[in-house]
């Protein structure tokens, strides 16, 4: 499995309506078996989002989607930046299949 967590930020006040644009593009991407999006208590204008894959191929694959370039197109003016982005490597949890670790 393929995991990414990263923080974002929106521009002042519109956090909210970047989740709804977030929350209405994660519909079916193939390979994606979770991707969580949440706020941050300590900052009103940070969301962390949380995606586990299939595989890296998936993943990037899904960012040709039609649907996922509209909503990187709509998000693209509230979108204030990224602070970070970290690769992992999902072994299993809740609601995942187990990996086989190397």
């Amino acid at each position: 499995m393929y995991g990414l967590i990263g923080k974002m930020r929106a521009t002042r006040g519109q956090r909210d309506a970047m989740m709804d644009v977030l929350l209405a593009s994660t519909g079916a991407m193939p390979g994606c078996l979770s991707y969580i999006i949440a706020t941050d208590p300590a900052d009103a204008d940070a969301i962390w989002v949380t995606e586990v894959w299939t595989d890296q191929a998936s993943h990037k694959a899904s960012l040709q989607l039609p649907e996922v370039q509209a909503a990187i197109a709509k998000a693209r003016p509230i979108i204030a930046g990224f602070e970070f982005q970290v690769e992992t490597q999902p072994v299993g949890g809740f609601g995942l299949p187990t990996a086989k670790t190397d």
